[in-house]
Formats: C-alpha cells, sequence, structure tokens
C-alpha cells in the first residue's frame, strides 16, 4: 500500500509537472531549468515535441542515478519522467494569460511543488535533480538553492537563443521553483531532539530500531520532584520528525520532548 500511494502521488506530481510546462511556461517560451528546460529549448527549435526531448536527454543521468541512488529511487524517477513527458505531448500547449511575468511565477510556483512532492516521495524528476540529490548527500545544502545554480545555464542559453527579456522571465522562474521545493522538499533541515522521560530504556531501543541515528543517555532529575529521570538526545532530519512523534507518544505519553532546528552537523551524521 505505501507503494501503491507513492507512485499515486509521483503521477500526479508529474501530472502537474506537465500543466506547468505546457500552459503557463512553454506559451510565452519560458522555460524550466537544466535538462528540462534544454528539451523544452530543443522543443521549440524543431518539430519534435519537449516531452520526447525531455525523456530523451534524462536516459544517461538516470544511468548514472541507478548506480549510485539504488532501484527504487530510479525506478520511480523513471515513471515520473514517462509520465511528464506523455502529459507534455498531450495536454495543449496553450496559454491561460498574455502576461509572460505571471506565467513565470505561476509555473514556477506549480513546477516547484511538482519536483518537491516527487522527490518528497523518493522520486526526481531526472535531470540535474538527480544531480543535486547526489551532492546533498554529501553536503547539507538546501536542494531547491544547488539545482537553481546548476539550471542558471539554461538562462543563458536561452538569452541568446531568444531574448534577455524572456532569459530574466526564466531566471524568475527558475528562481520561484527552487524555493517551493525547499519548502516541500526539507530533508537538508536538520532538529536537535530532546527527550526527557520515565521510560528511558524502552524508548530508546524504540528509536535506535525504527531510525539510523545515534543516541545519546544522560541522567537528569526532575528540579521540584526530585524523581529521576533519562535524557535522550539526538539530530535528526525534517522527514522523521513525525515517526519520532509517533514512537515517542507510544511508548511515553507523558515525556517532555523539545524540538529545535540545528544551524549545522558537523561529525558522524548520516544523511541518505
Amino acid at each position: 500500500m505505501r507503494r501503491l500511494y507513492s507512485l499515486i502521488v509521483i503521477l500526479v506530481g508529474s501530472l502537474a509537472l506537465g500543466f506547468a510546462f505546457n500552459i503557463f511556461l512553454l506559451p510565452h517560451e519560458v522555460l524550466s531549468g537544466g535538462v528540462t528546460g534544454l528539451a523544452m529549448i530543443f522543443g521549440l527549435l524543431s518539430p519534435v515535441n519537449s516531452g520526447i526531448w525531455f525523456f530523451l536527454l534524462n536516459i544517461p543521468i538516470l544511468i548514472i542515478g541507478w548506480m549510485k541512488l539504488g532501484k527504487e529511487f530510479i525506478g520511480n524517477s523513471i515513471f515520473a519522467v514517462v509520465i511528464t513527458s506523455i502529459s507534455m505531448q498531450y495536454i495543449p500547449v496553450v496559454a491561460v494569460t498574455d502576461d509572460p511575468l505571471l506565467s513565470a511565477v505561476f509555473g514556477g510556483v506549480i513546477s516547484g511543488a511538482a519536483i518537491g512532492v516527487i522527490i518528497r516521495f523518493y522520486g526526481s524528476t531526472g535531470g540535474f535533480d538527480v544531480v543535486g540529490l547526489l551532492l546533498t548527500q554529501k553536503r547539507d545544502i538546501p536542494l531547491g538553492g544547488l539545482v537553481f545554480c546548476l539550471n542558471s545555464v539554461v538562462v543563458f542559453i536561452s538569452g541568446f537563443i531568444f531574448s534577455w527579456d524572456l532569459a530574466l522571465y526564466t531566471m524568475a522562474s527558475i528562481y520561484i521553483s527552487g524555493i517551493v521545493v525547499d519548502r516541500v522538499h526539507t530533508r537538508h533541515i536538520k532538529l536537535n531532539l530532546m527527550v526527557v522521560t520515565n521510560q528511558g530504556e524502552e524508548l530508546k531501543n524504540e528509536l535506535i530500531n525504527n531510525l539510523i541515528r545515534g543516541i545519546t543517555v544522560m541522567d537528569g532529575q526532575g528540579g521540584y520532584s526530585n524523581a529521576e529521570r533519562k535524557v535522550l538526545y539526538t539530530v535528526i532530519s525534517r522527514y522523521e520528525l513525525a515517526i519520532v512523534k509517533s514512537l515517542i507518544k507510544r511508548v511515553d505519553q507523558t515525556a517532555f520532548v523539545s524540538v529545535s532546528e540545528t544551524v549545522e552537523v558537523i561529525g558522524n551524521f548520516r544523511r541518505e
């Protein structure tokens, strides 16, 4: 059921991405970034649909991702690329507004939300998303900002081929898309978790069995009650918070929990 739910979400995200491209961006020659943007350029300059170019250009990148990011991830990515490619062929390229700035803004928001959801459910739209995910495994870099930097080359290409006004609209669209991706895809955000509990041993075992995280256990004492407590401390990703809250509630509903965002993690912290 989890796998089916993920595929349904990726399907909806891929259809939304094709919609954003064909309804908002392509009618005004406002491009997306990276490989997708190159596919749009080739589609605008040749009789071959952008969706077909999108699929062809992603093949070598997905092969690299297969070796580095795992079969499930690339399987989901291939599914997303195929659905996006098909949707771009069948959704008509029709402008809903004559204002290219509005198209750039709404196209960036919708495409960013779609890409963020697809990545959150362990997939990607290929292209520089795969490259960005490979790099964020090594460094805690916001994915949207990283992909924005990688994608900026498309802005210069579109400026030389079309016009610099459209290149600036493309830059705005890519920037907005990157911001929205970071709002949806929050794996780079790390949280400090401190739990004061009466069930220290049981809760520690539950967290270790369900998370790939080290945990520091300290002895504590209530300031008013003088009762002995266990204090558990660890650092988790934003994605893991929902799992952790559920585990703590199940083991000790009276536990005191403090969660705060951390600025930086140095040392042995698993980022995969």
